[in-house]
Order: C-alpha cells, then sequence, then structure tokens
C-alpha cells in the first residue's frame, strides 16, 4: 500500500512547469481540478483522506499530501518549503443541512473553522511564494453565497465569508500582482451532494440536466488561471443546465 506523506519533498517536483496547489484534492470538484492543472503544471493535491490520495500516487506530475488544514502547525509546517506558487486553489469544505434553529455553536465554528479560516491562514502562509510568482488564488465558493439557502444557513454563511476573504484579498495584494477569484458551483455531482441527497429524499438518483459534473468547474478554473496577464477573472458562477 502507497504511503502517502504529511510535507512537500520540492526534489520531487518540475522546476520547469508551473506549481499549483489544491485543497481538496481528493475528490469531487478538488479531484478534478487537480487532473485538469496536472496538464501543464505541477500539482500538490492536499486532503484529508490517505484512502482517496492513495489513487493519486505515481500519476504523472501530481503530489498528493495529507494533511488536516485546521491544524495551523501543520500548514506551517507544510508551507515552508514552497519558495514560489503559482496557482493556489481552496476547494476543501464541509457542509452540512440545518436551519439556525436546529444548528448548534460546534457545528458553526467547525463550519467555518474548515471553510473560511482555514484557507485564510493557508493563503497567508503561503502570501511571500505567490507574490514571488505574481500568482493566481482561487476560492471555490457556491451558489449558497450568491444567493442564501434556507435550512442550509450554517454552509451559506460560511461561503458569504470567504466570498469577503477573496474580495478583500484582491484589493490588499494587487499592488503584488496577485490574482484573486471566486468560482461558484452550483449544485453539482459529487459524493458529498449524493450523500446529502440521499439523506433528504432518500435517493440517490440524479435528475439530468440539474446537477454539473466535476469537470465543468475544472474547466471555470482552468478559465480564470489561464486569463491573460494583463486581465484577471473576479467571479466566475457556474450553474447547471436546467437552473
Amino acid at each position: 500500500m502507497a504511503d502517502i506523506g504529511s510535507t512537500i519533498d520540492c526534489s520531487t517536483l518540475d522546476t520547469g512547469r508551473p506549481l499549483a496547489l489544491v485543497t481538496g484534492g481528493g475528490s469531487g470538484i478538488g479531484l478534478a481540478i487537480v487532473e485538469d492543472l496536472a496538464r501543464d503544471r505541477e500539482v500538490i493535491a492536499l486532503g484529508r483522506s490517505e484512502a482517496k490520495l492513495r489513487a493519486l500516487v505515481g500519476r504523472p506530475h501530481i503530489h498528493p499530501v495529507a494533511v488536516d488544514l485546521c491544524d495551523g502547525v501543520a500548514l506551517a509546517r507544510l508551507t515552508a518549503p514552497l519558495a514560489r506558487l503559482d496557482v493556489l486553489v481552496h476547494c476543501a469544505a464541509i457542509s452540512a443541512w440545518s436551519s439556525l434553529e436546529t444548528s448548534s455553536l460546534p457545528a458553526w465554528r467547525e463550519t467555518f473553522e474548515t471553510n473560511v479560516y482555514a484557507p485564510a491562514e493557508l493563503t497567508r502562509l503561503l502570501l511571500p511564494a505567490l507574490r514571488t510568482a505574481k500568482g493566481q488564488v482561487v476560492f471555490i465558493s457556491s451558489g449558497a453565497a450568491v444567493k442564501a439557502v434556507p435550512g442550509h444557513i450554517v454552509y451559506s454563511a460560511s461561503k458569504f465569508a470567504l466570498r469577503g476573504v477573496a474580495d478583500a484579498l484582491r484589493i490588499e495584494e494587487v499592488g503584488a500582482g496577485i490574482r484573486v477569484a471566486t468560482v461558484a458551483p452550483g449544485p453539482t455531482e459529487t459524493p458529498m451532494n449524493r450523500a446529502t441527497r440521499t439523506a433528504r429524499t432518500g435517493s440517490a438518483a440524479r435528475e439530468e440536466g440539474r446537477y454539473s459534473d466535476p469537470e465543468s468547474h475544472a474547466a471555470a478554473v482552468r478559465l480564470v488561471v489561464d486569463m491573460s496577464p494583463d486581465s484577471q477573472v473576479t467571479e466566475v458562477v457556474v450553474r447547471p443546465r436546467l437552473l
């Protein structure tokens, strides 16, 4: 069984290719982004699940690393070797359905720690490397950050907050040449959404045209990172065809 490291071995990176780092890279939208970016970049794929990351071991230009994004010490150790980073994509997130009445303080804390605090801290640690490369940061948000979703209040609030981080960071780092974008997916066919659909309806069946595929969002990230140097894409909203 392949071992998954908890640090980045820079000696394994092809320095002739731009470097990208993607959180939530083991499945769903994150995995699709990793696979797409690896066509022309070295990609560090971060994830919590070693089982999911093992499927990436040995694949060209993909470097899986297991890390708890809410562990600040682990993040500092992970990012320390990186002197340059061209693309940073924040895709890791957690989601649970609840109203304000049925929510709890621990759920609020856990969701904001994962969906807001962790990407903010990881970006902070990587600012020197991003400035060196005049890099691109992409926050994978949600349609729930464009229009609040009742019954999904904790997740919606966290994604609204993440959009605020992105918009403020864009202004703060404009002089350093860092570009910042938000990509907001609508309902997407991912393991997390299948589980949610099953829990809410009793069936994992997918209604055609009402869910995007993860590759659609990878294409949106590709649009952002391939923008010509004189411009930047600041926000992309992706919806299933029938929504």
